[in-house]
């Protein structure tokens, strides 16, 4: 029983780290799993089982495909030439039905719809979906749930599309309104798409109850399950030794932010947090991650006096050594749709303090009860919870069992009720 998994980019981003996961899961279940991108991959793209068949969708149809660890090579040939235009016609009138608004004399493009590589991400789609004929197709992000649908709809295979739901929707995003309204015509093809999904998953309740407004879509048929991320390797990885000198035995105590360096992560308001927390105690404070706001941010680091207590290391393909050893992991995000790093963290026994934003770190939290929760965009007020917890530090052992209660094997149970003959479990 072939099952698809449809990832944007091979990274060591969220979403990508989730789609991998599930795909590796479901292909240790005994599925025949193909993972489908359709983005040039991350500086760091995850170990695969050598089971999982990778589909690149930006150069060439299903029957190239590679198996894990080799990407496919471009192929021009896509079947005849009048097969070729005939589709691609279809595949356009049908996209920009999709991506119309209802009440606006113009149409706007989703964000991502104006670039040639996803009118061939479609084609490609299209195609794999009638030669493959997966019996369950898994997307999760904007532009992937609206590719499979439109190509499930081009194809008229019977395939079964899962639509993944990941953060709330623009307007909510985030605290101020600059910028909304951009968010919220990107996401109207989405919104229209959302309703002919066979089954729509949302990482936390929040994510969902958001979602269900803005699509207009019962809440009812909107499951929640939470992201998998912790499995049987995460003990191993957390009792190796992190390689950065903030770490010796005798240093102060280190507080971590994970990330891409974005402005949804918000890293300003952590480094502005930091440098209270330091006027009032010694600390160190290392982001791990890669993004666009580097440059930014060391700045601000260098203006706020702290390049001696701060370290930007870079992407790190083992977080859970650092956690493991850090006094605290601090979060500062505008928006999340539930917070993986916050999970990570807590399995490793690690106290966390989180921005209170919207959707998931409360429920990760329980509303306080698992760290320490703060006003969005606050630098005060996250320096004061950061300080109160290296000050009382909570026991490690309550933090490692919520956690690690987020598994893959829990996760992928609940996925699986999605497939068409998936064994009882």
């Amino acid at each position: 029983m072939r099952v698809a998994v449809l990832v944007g980019a091979l990274s060591g981003g969220g979403q990508s780290t989730v789609q991998t996961t599930l795909a590796r899961a479901l292909a240790r279940r005994g599925r025949t799993v193909d993972l489908l991108f359709f983005r040039t991959p991350g500086p760091a793209p995850p170990a695969l089982d050598p089971g999982i068949r990778l589909v690149d969708l930006r150069r060439s149809p299903s029957r190239d495909a590679a198996p894990a660890g080799a990407l496919s090579r471009p192929d021009g040939h896509l079947g005849g030439g009048a097969a070729r235009a005939g589709a691609f016609v279809r595949s356009l009138s049908v996209l920009l039905r999709q991506l119309s608004t209802s009440r606006l004399p113009f149409v706007r493009p989703y964000p991502d719809a104006s670039r040639l590589w996803l009118w061939r991400s479609l084609r490609a789609l299209t195609e794999y979906l009638r030669e493959s004929s997966p019996v369950a197709l898994y997307a999760a992000g904007d532009s992937a749930n609206l590719l499979a649908l439109t190509a499930r709809r081009n194809a008229g295979v019977p395939t079964r599309v899962v639509a993944g739901l990941c953060v709330v929707p623009g307007p909510r995003r985030r605290p101020e309104r600059t910028g909304a309204w951009r968010g919220w015509l990107s996401e109207r093809p989405v919104l229209r798409a959302l309703p002919q999904a066979d089954g729509i998953v949302a990482i936390s309740r929040g994510v969902a109850a958001h979602w269900s407004r803005a699509a207009r879509i019962p809440r009812a048929r909107i499951t929640t399950i939470y992201t998998p991320v912790v499995d049987s390797d995460l003990p191993r990885l957390a009792e190796a030794v992190p390689d950065h000198p903030f770490f010796e035995p005798t240093g102060p105590p280190v507080i971590l932010g994970v990330g891409r360096l974005a402005q949804q992560k918000d890293f300003a308001t952590l480094l502005r947090a930091f440098a209270a927390v330091r006027s009032r105690q010694p600390a160190r404070l290392l982001i791990l991650g890669e993004g666009p706001e580097r440059g930014r941010l060391e700045r601000l680091a260098e203006s706020l006096g702290l390049e001696s207590e701060v370290s930007f290391p870079g992407y790190v393909p083992n977080p859970y050594a650092f956690m493991a050893r850090a006094g605290l992991l601090a979060s500062a995000s505008l928006w999340e749709g539930l917070g993986m790093v916050l999970i990570m963290a807590l399995a490793c026994g690690c106290p966390v303090v989180s921005t209170d934003c919207p959707a998931g770190p409360a429920e990760v939290l329980e509303g306080g009860r698992y760290g320490r929760l703060t006003p969005v965009g606050d630098p005060a007020a996250l320096a004061e919870a950061i300080l109160a917890t290296l000050r009382e530090p909570p026991a490690r052992a309550p933090l490692r069992a919520r956690g690690r209660w987020f598994t893959v094997e829990r996760a992928v149970r609940e996925y699986a009720r999605f497939l068409p003959d998936s064994p009882a479990s």
